[in-house]
């Protein structure tokens, strides 16, 4: 990317981050007041959607510490220490087990370079689907369900109106949010979002931090 396309890229994002929180703001007065507390909408993003499900896999049912250390030992087996789909398919169990991968994650792993190295998906191709789109493609990958499809949306893909009814992170701070007595079911806040659209991702990321005891998931 160009510098001046990089530049261009940071104008919209600013302009569209402004406009969302706008919108919040109006949409609800406990929302602007917990945007005011938060503060600016400042998600890490990772720009490689193969490098964030990779990410994603590796931390599935484990520790941050403990995925970040087999990220580390994965980018020590890889070429250059580039993830790549090619570098992946590369490696057979043994290596993936010596880098701390289960014999179930290398093989999502695999199935994931695949997918990436005949170009069933490619950043450019997912770029240009729609949200339902990339959750249909990314979870024929085996090992990605929809709440990982729907972070890739969010931390990745930057799509502006991804509500994840599945996420306890989020049914958790819509419990205090909404001074509920009991945890919500997914069902039950399918419908509370919509006063939110079409900026739902911006109020996910608020009520995440709203937690204050918890950080927001993301893809490394």
């Amino acid at each position: 990317m160009s510098g001046t396309d990089s530049q261009s890229t940071t104008l919209t994002r600013l302009r569209l981050n402004q406009a969302a929180t706008r919108a919040l703001r109006a949409s609800d007065v406990r929302m602007a007041t917990l945007i005011k507390r938060i503060g600016p909408y400042t998600p890490e993003l990772t720009t490689d959607p193969f490098t964030a499900l990779v990410g994603s896999i590796v931390h599935q049912q484990v520790s941050l510490s403990a995925a970040a250390a087999v990220l580390r030992r994965l980018r020590d087996a890889c070429p250059r220490r580039r993830v790549t789909p090619p570098a992946i398919l590369a490696l057979d169990q043994a290596a993936l087990r010596g880098a701390g991968v289960s014999r179930q994650k290398a093989r999502y792993l695999h199935d994931l370079a695949a997918h990436f190295a005949d170009r069933r998906l490619t950043p450019a191709k997912l770029r240009r689907m729609s949200d339902d789109e990339v959750i249909d493609a990314t979870t024929r990958v085996v090992g990605i369900g929809r709440w990982t499809a729907e972070m890739l949306l969010i931390f990745c893909l930057e799509r502006p109106d991804v509500w994840p009814v599945d996420d306890l992170g989020l049914r958790r701070a819509l419990q205090y949010f909404m001074k509920l007595d009991e945890l919500p079911e997914a069902r039950d806040i399918a419908e509370v979002g919509e006063p939110w659209r079409p900026y739902r991702t911006y109020a996910t990321w608020y009520l995440w931090r709203s937690l204050e005891a918890l950080l927001p998931p993301a893809i490394a």
